[in-house]
């Protein structure tokens, strides 16, 4: 009786198909080709794909993502809008605080300690169950059309179709950003030596030349580690607009949170790392900055 050859024994996985035929014995083949994979996007992700290895409640905040995106985009908005409108108001304040005379300086100083006084909260509520949003639009859009008469057409219009509760922040916001921004440039700009001044000065140059091409220079590139600090704290304070009804990241966790109460630590969690992003991300940013524009000499 012939005996069957001795087929050495072979995991099936590492075999193609061509090798299971027969009569029930596995033959090799002479040039083992091996099986192509399977393209697969690392980066699709499916929501049952997260509900397996995270749970629902990650299934859930997955499946809202785009949601909360939407709420860190307002959220950006928000914080470059209303740091703008502290620059704008704040620089000149700080000025004033400097080169000003008696009733200016005392002016300013007051309305800066009543607004650094005054909790954001209030100053937001304020804003927008208070003050008369359209008449702010009429007097801004009546400024801008002023600067384009004087100085030529500008790209800048009023905002017509912005929420009220959007503006409503980013004034409660911008104002009191300005009263710290202030502090910022009147601190920036008494730390240049007097004696540039005096030499702007003796070569002929008016006062408010000297300030401008001499002082003011030097006086921005030390006030970046102070807005940098500043940038923080207005992006923070973005999420106090939920009070509002704006809906920036806050407000939109809040939504959901509501609507699954099991996935509020999740929520939560995934709103403190997108915080937690913009902050790292604008802070080396502005790092970046400061050492590039840093006075020659001096430690950044």
């Amino acid at each position: 009786m012939p005996i069957d050859p001795v087929v050495p024994l072979v995991e099936a996985s590492t075999l193609p198909l061509e090798a299971v035929q027969g009569q029930g014995h596995l033959q090799l083949p002479l040039q083992s080709q091996p099986l192509q994979a399977l393209s697969v996007d690392p980066l699709l992700v499916t929501e049952e794909q997260v509900a397996r290895r995270l749970g629902e409640d990650w299934a859930f905040v997955y499946r809202n993502a785009d949601y909360m995106l939407w709420g860190t985009v307002i959220t950006i908005a928000l914080t470059l809008t209303s740091l703008l409108l502290g620059f704008l108001a704040g620089f000149p304040a700080g000025a004033i605080e400097v080169y000003g005379d008696g009733y200016s300086q005392s002016f300013v100083r007051k309305a800066g300690v009543l607004l650094r006084g005054t909790p954001i909260l209030v100053i937001m509520l304020l804003t927008y169950f208070v003050l008369p949003i359209d008449i702010v639009l009429v007097a801004l859009e009546r400024t801008l059309g002023a600067i384009d008469f004087v100085l030529g057409p500008t790209p800048f219009t009023a905002p017509t179709d912005v929420p009220d509760a959007f503006l409503a922040a980013t004034l409660a916001l911008g104002f009191r950003s300005a009263a710290y921004q202030s502090q910022i440039f009147r601190g920036a700009l008494q730390s240049i030596d007097e004696g540039q001044m005096e030499a702007a000065r003796s070569i002929g140059m008016s006062r408010l030349e000297a300030i401008r091409h001499v002082i003011v220079p030097q006086a921005l590139r030390r006030s970046v580690p102070g807005f940098q600090n500043e940038f923080t704290i207005v992006l923070k304070d973005t999420s106090i607009a939920f009070a509002i009804g704006l809906g920036e990241l806050l407000k939109r966790s809040q939504d959901l949170f509501t609507q699954q109460t099991t996935a509020v630590l999740e929520v939560i969690l995934f709103i403190s790392l997108v915080y937690f992003v913009l902050t790292f991300t604008t802070n080396r940013t502005l790092d970046f900055v400061s050492n590039r524009f840093a006075i020659p000499g001096e430690s950044s």
